[in-house]
This record gives C-alpha cells, sequence and structure tokens, in this order.
C-alpha cells in the first residue's frame, strides 16, 4: 500500500523553506547497501519467501549486539522484532516495514523487478517505494540507537512483518493474535503515508490516520441452463450484467470524519480559490451542497470522492463455458473498499436492496481481516510528526485516510496510535508507470535519505530521553 498521490493540477507551490535539522549519525552509503541488498531479495507475494529478509535484517542486528526474536505461523513467511531498550518513563513507540512485495512480470520491468539498479539518480526495484524504503529507515533507525547507546525515555521496537500484502494472518494479524507484547506501544509508525513533488518541488505530505476496509463482495446470478440458439429472460449472464450495472451506479452516502474533514478544509485553504470552494462544499454539512461537490469530484478527482464514500467497483466477472451454451451460474466480484463510518451489519442488505433480484445472491468473498479504526489528531506523536514535516519538507501536514490498506489496520485495533509516514514521491511518476504496483517502481536516492533522517528526528523526538 502507498499514499494517495494527488494530481498535479491540485498543487499549489508553498514558499515556506525546507529546514534541515541535524544530521543523525547514519551512513548514506551503509543504507544504500542494506537497501539494495533487501531489494535484491525476491519477497514477492504469493509465496512470500519473506524469510530471506528477516535472516538478512536478523544477521545485520545481531552484528551490532541487538537481540532479535522471529515469530512465524509459516516457517518461509517469519517476521522479525528488536527492541531498542528505553527507561520504561513512556510507553514503547513501534516502527514497521513489510518484507513482501508483489508479483512482478519481469518482461515488462526496464531494469530487472530484482536488481536494485541505480541510474539518474534513482534506485529501481520492486519494493522501492512499497514497502522496503520505510524496512530500510527502521533498520538504519536502530542501528544508530544502538550505536550510540541513546537514552530513550521508551523502547523503540522495529517490527519487520510479513504477508502485508493480502495475507496478514502470516504477518501482522498473527502478530497481534500470538505475539502483542513483543510489539504492544502508544504509537506506530509504518507505511501509509508520504510526501507529494510535482515539478521537483514538495507540495504537502500526506500522514495516513485512517483507511477504508477491504471486503470484496460476490454476486452469483443463476438460472436454468439451456442452449444458446433460445433466448431466455432467465438467463444467468443477463441477470448477473443488470446486477452490476445496478452496482455501478449506485452511490452510497457521503461520509465525513475528524481525518476527512480536516484534510479537505487544510486542502482548501492551499488551493487555488475555485478548487478551494469545492473543497469547502465537499465537507458542508447541507447535501444541497455537498451533492453537487461529490459528483463533481467522482466525475474529475475520483480519489478524492472515495475518500468519502465506500467505493464498490467491479473487477472481475465470470460465467460460461462455450459460446453455444447458456450457463447456469455467472459471478462477478465487486471490490468494496468501506468508508470506516460504514455499518457493516447493514451493508450487504442495503446493497441486496440496490440489486432487487431474488434469483442473485450477494455475499461476502470473505470474513473482515483488516479492522476499521482511525488514530487521533490531537496526540503527541502526530504534533511531532507535523514539526518535523515543517522541518524536514517546510510544508503542512495534510491527516489522510487512505483508499487502500495497510497493517496499521491491525495495529489500530489494539489501541495503538498509528501514522503513516513515508518518503517524498513525485507525481508525475505514477502515470509514468513508476509507482506502488506498476510495471516500473523506482525512489530518488536523496529522497530515501532525507526520508531515513526525517523518520530518525519523528523518533528521537517522541522517543528520546528529555
Amino acid at each position: 500500500m502507498r499514499p494517495i498521490m494527488l494530481p498535479a493540477a491540485l498543487c499549489l507551490t508553498l514558499t515556506i523553506p525546507a529546514m534541515h535539522a541535524q544530521a543523525p549519525p547514519i551512513s548514506e552509503a551503509e543504507t544504500m547497501q542494506h537497501f539494495q541488498a533487501l531489494l535484491r531479495l525476491d519477497t514477492s507475494s504469493p509465496p512470500g519467501n519473506e524469510l530471506r529478509a528477516v535472516e538478512y535484517l536478523k544477521q545485520v542486528l545481531e552484528k551490532e549486539g541487538i537481540t532479535v526474536q522471529v515469530f512465524a505461523k509459516d516457517p518461509q513467511r517469519a517476521n522479525l522484532v528488536a527492541r531498542i531498550k528505553g527507561n520504561g518513563k513512556k510507553r514503547p513507540l513501534l516502527v514497521m516495514g513489510h518484507t513482501d512485495v508483489v508479483t512482478v512480470d519481469p518482461k515488462k520491468w526496464t531494469f530487472p523487478p530484482f536488481a536494485a539498479q541505480r541510474d539518474g539518480g534513482y534506485v529501481h526495484g520492486r519494493g522501492a517505494i512499497d514497502d522496503k524504503d520505510n524496512l530500510v529507515a527502521s533498520l538504519m533507525l536502530v542501528l544508530a540507537l544502538k550505536r550510540q547507546n541513546t537514552p530513550l525515555d521508551r523502547d523503540v521496537i522495529f517490527l519487520a512483518e510479513s504477508g502485508e500484502e493480502g495475507a496478514p494472518e502470516v504477518g501482522a494479524q498473527f502478530m497481534i493474535d500470538h505475539h502483542l507484547d513483543a510489539i504492544n506501544a502508544e504509537f506506530c509508525l509504518a507505511e501509509g503515508g508520504g510526501v507529494v513533488r510535482t515539478g521537483g518541488k514538495v507540495h504537502r505530505a500526506n500522514v495516513g490516520t485512517t483507511e477504508k476496509e477491504p471486503r470484496a463482495v460476490e454476486v452469483i446470478a443463476r438460472g436454468p441452463a439451456g442452449h444458446g440458439s433460445v433466448p431466455s429472460r432467465n438467463n444467468a449472464v443477463t441477470r448477473l450484467s443488470a446486477a452490476v450495472g445496478k452496482v455501478a451506479s449506485w452511490t452510497p452516502p457521503l461520509r465525513i470524519n475528524e481525518t476527512t474533514g480536516t484534510y479537505f478544509r487544510k486542502l482548501a485553504a492551499m488551493s487555488p480559490p475555485e478548487a478551494a470552494q469545492r473543497y469547502r462544499d465537499l465537507v458542508n454539512p447541507d447535501p444541497k451542497v455537498s451533492g453537487p461537490a461529490s459528483d463533481w469530484m467522482l466525475e474529475n478527482e475520483p480519489q478524492h470522492w472515495s475518500m468519502t464514500h465506500t467505493s464498490l467497483v467491479p473487477t472481475i466477472v465470470g460465467g460460461g463455458y462455450r459460446y453455444n451454451v447458456i450457463p447456469s451460474e455467472a459471478k462477478a466480484t465487486i471490490d468494496v473498499r468501506l468508508h470506516p463510518d460504514e455499518d457493516q451489519s447493514t451493508f450487504l442488505e442495503t446493497l441486496r436492496g440496490v440489486i432487487n433480484d431474488p434469483n442473485v445472491e450477494v455475499r461476502w468473498a470473505r470474513d473482515r481481516y483488516r479492522p476499521a479504526g482511525a488514530s487521533s489528531l490531537t496526540t503527541e506523536a502526530f504534533t511531532v510528526i507535523e514539526q518535523q514535516v515543517k522541518t524536514h519538507y517546510g510544508v503542512d501536514v495534510l491527516p489522510t485516510m487512505s483508499t487502500g490498506a495497510s497493517d496499521m489496520a491491525q495495529i489500530r485495533s489494539k489501541g495503538i496510535q498509528c501514522y503513516g509516514i513515508g518518503p517524498a514521491i513525485d507525481s508525475e511518476d505514477g502515470p509514468k508507470g513508476f509507482g506502488a504496483h506498476s510495471d516500473q517502481e523506482r525512489i530518488l536516492e536523496a529522497e530515501l535519505h532525507r526520508f531515513v533522517r526525517y523518520q530518525y528526528d519523528i523518533v528521537m523526538a517522541l522517543a528520546g530521553s528529555k
């Protein structure tokens, strides 16, 4: 999962000069060495094989005298925990990075996906921005704390988790269900946010404070099988097509929560007048005002529409096995991203009413696996992040609700306040095909190093002894 990348047209250059904190004792050469080594490990999920990354991290950490724990539901999909002890005046701080990456089609890559090749100031490779950037930043953090023997008011815990890309049952869910004591904390930093650059200039920082809940729905139409030469009004494919059309045309209610309300109000304050008015209209409690603004977002800024609604997107349709046979069953899968405030106990019934066909079954495709939750905007951690964003990037923070999903969902379910952070990524990279989960993936070396320093300073401000 990676942060929202807003269209370049929405960006307004800020003139606040970036300030630079004192550089932490972290070698950029060593950071790059470990980053490239981790990128070269093929941890594509499925199957994962995250043990490869765990073994690498374990030997690096133990060489420095850092005690490591390894927890695994599946021996090949292990999780690693390392802890730098503090004096216990405050509850621990957890930093996370996941070791798995999504699969690749090597034929579509200009640079080999697991070569970690450096070119033109970039490092190319699967996982470069999802999520081995956060992984190496957390590794360098704990190495620096150990080497300096840094006095801490909190324990700092590093979790390298497996299975984030669709299999949390071997990673974050397994950890909170069976080894919560090893990672329990007051605050957590993980992926799920990032800094947006356009034209080489930093414009804003998104910090993830909540996220939508993914839970696919299956729509199954049934009818009598028959010969394709004889039309039937009970044709399962026809029924399914009508049902999917109704789903795609349905607009669930607009919902605004603490995160999205703050996001759009702050975005309005930094946008040109016409765009600013639309963002203010979107959070207006009067549906006569917010409704047209919502419609405009769906047509022009669908990412923003998705931040304020439960979304339903048909992604898989199947049925039939011969052109001249009417099948008895046809099925579609709908990628549903539930707004955190959605009442799931009534959602399916509402959707069934939208389809309104007794011959069409509507059911969840799987049980809940990434519970909804939100982190407060009034904590010490959020305040520190805002301060460090200003110091390192010279911009304001937009608290953001991700339309995707991350392992912070599981961690938040245990009452831990989680915040998504990430390096600066060019808004132009996604459309060029260099984004997360794309056929190319890359990160600017300079922005990787800036992110390592930024996370280090957040942790020192939160955990360093006063």
